[in-house]
């Protein structure tokens, strides 16, 4: 009974010590290099597959480096490289009834493969509906398993131009896609009201494209096999519309200031020494075209051997409770948040459960696939989704976000996380998902 009293005492001695380094350590001088960097406009938005990412991930390893973090084990670098392919459509001509449709008319879904002929043998023509609602169509449309072309009235002209403007783009899919013997393909066409005879061809270029996380690790000592994992994604969205002279979507709150709560939360930690677990600090790419960098990294851990998840994202902004608070996804699915309030007891700081539920927050970010797999994997938010009007715009710069709330919160996290990170707490796992 004594020795738990004297290791009570203990951990209590080293909250109340990390307490008063912190603020030497988590400075807003260093927050603002950090922030300013990712989101500058040298960045180019951050967008997957374009030098700005390339850059952003140099100016993450390099702060790694400076803080002395290891790579993962088995990776020579800070790099955790993988590689997607993408499927650009360079030509795609269609004929119905002897005349060729115009390509403002037309929208393709499904090509994987370099090359794709349509004729009556192998599709079929089909037609929605006028009077009915177009987007439950459609969507029935992309989940039927075969060749289809679909005609479309002009009525439903603007709904098809916006989905025309998202499927025009390469589209992004993995290896064993690229090699699939069959493909499925979904030809829009907008305006004809019937078919008789047709002729489709279509021509596509495979391009294998790398992608990397940025990972570093503070390897643990009587805990080491037991993993805490704090994440932020630093892809954005790249070039946008001009809007107001200004097409370089920065991404400060989305998710630069979740990459620098990371990066100062992995400068903390290394510097007091003192953690039973062993720490990941890992920058996601592209969370913004599918969350393919945190699933990558998901394969490549024993679920199991993860004790918790710190996924930060969007912090700029006071939440809507106010100073010195944050919420966190999925708040009921583990008592993961009941320890991190435990720990900021006699603080002015406080989390709470998300409150847009609605919004299905917890699967939309990178703690999804861990908690999938029963890890008490959380994201930490502040943003007012439901009212920022900066979200996905070029207006998310660092002059909009308010640096102090950045600061209270990464603190708070540092301070809340301690006793998860010295393995004193362990939180309840969250149910798999079947």
């Amino acid at each position: 009974m004594k020795k738990i009293f004297f290791l009570a005492l203990a951990g209590l001695a080293s909250l109340q010590l990390n307490a008063q380094n912190i603020d030497k350590i988590i400075t807003r001088e260093y927050t603002d290099h950090l922030i300013k960097t990712l989101s500058s406009d040298e960045m180019q938005g951050r967008k997957t597959f374009t030098p700005g990412i390339d850059k952003a991930a140099t100016f993450i390893e390099s702060e790694f480096k400076k803080i002395g973090l290891q790579p993962l084990t088995g990776e020579k670098n800070f790099r955790q490289t993988f590689y997607k392919y993408q499927v650009a459509n360079v030509s795609k001509t269609i004929k119905i009834d002897g005349k060729e449709i115009a390509p403002e008319n037309l929208m393709v879904t499904g090509i994987t493969t370099e090359s794709v002929t349509l004729d009556k043998s192998n599709t079929t023509i089909v037609k929605l509906d006028p009077e009915k609602p177009f987007v439950a169509q459609f969507r029935a449309m992309l989940n039927t398993n075969k060749n289809q072309i679909v005609l479309i009235d002009s009525k439903f002209a603007d709904l098809f131009n916006r989905y025309r403007d998202h499927f025009s783009k390469p589209t992004t899919v993995d290896e064993k896609d690229i090699k699939a013997t069959t493909s499925v393909v979904q030809v829009f066409v907008l305006g004809k009201d019937a078919a008789t005879d047709f002729s489709a061809t279509f021509k596509s270029k495979v391009t294998q494209m790398p992608l990397f996380n940025v990972a570093g690790v503070i390897p643990g000592k009587s805990k080491a096999k037991e993993l805490v994992v704090f994440s932020g994604h630093y892809d954005h969205l790249g070039v946008l519309k001009t809007v107001d002279g200004d097409s370089i979507a920065n991404g400060a709150d989305d998710d630069a200031s979740g990459t620098t709560a990371m990066i100062a939360l992995a400068k903390y930690y290394k510097t007091q020494k003192n953690n039973e677990r062993t720490l990941i600090f890992v920058a996601f790419t592209a969370e913004e075209i599918g969350g393919f960098g945190a699933r990558y990294f998901s394969e490549k851990l024993n679920p199991d051997d993860v004790v918790a998840m710190f996924n930060i994202e969007m912090i700029g902004k006071d939440s809507k409770f106010g100073k010195n608070t944050a919420f966190i996804t999925g708040y009921d699915k583990s008592d993961f948040g009941k320890i991190l309030q435990k720990n900021l007891a006699g603080t002015e700081f406080t989390f709470h459960p998300d409150p847009y539920t609605e919004q299905n927050l917890f699967y939309r970010s990178d703690n999804a696939t861990l908690a999938a797999l029963g890890v008490p994997a959380h994201t930490i938010s502040t943003d007012q989704i439901d009212v920022d009007k900066f979200y996905h715009t070029v207006k998310d710069e660092y002059s909009t976000l308010d640096v102090e709330n950045i600061l209270s919160t990464i603190k708070a996290i540092a301070k809340s996380a301690t006793s998860i990170v010295n393995g004193i707490d362990t939180p309840t796992r969250i149910p798999k998902l079947k």
